[in-house]
């Protein structure tokens, strides 16, 4: 798979949102609010793994992966119903 480093950091980012978002809606430290930190890890490794990537861009997938459960979590605060 040809994909650049900004295309890999912006689809974990993407995938994140959805888990973010849950995992802020959940009671922390349970086992909802566990799954929503831990689900996409399989993906993000799985997309890492097809796309070429060495080790070495890890930190920068982390810190993309964070960033899309924080901002995932942010959207509650913009949740009308």
């Amino acid at each position: 798979m040809d994909i650049s480093i900004y295309e890999l950091l912006l689809i974990v980012f993407i995938i994140n949102l959805p888990f973010g978002y849950m995992r802020s809606r959940s009671t922390k430290f349970s086992r909802r609010w566990i799954m929503a930190i831990h689900i996409p890890v399989p993906f993000v490794f799985i997309l890492r793994v097809f796309s070429g990537m060495t080790l070495s861009v890890i930190p920068l997938l982390v810190l993309s992966d964070i960033a899309g459960q924080i901002v995932g979590g942010k959207l509650i605060k913009q949740d009308i119903g």
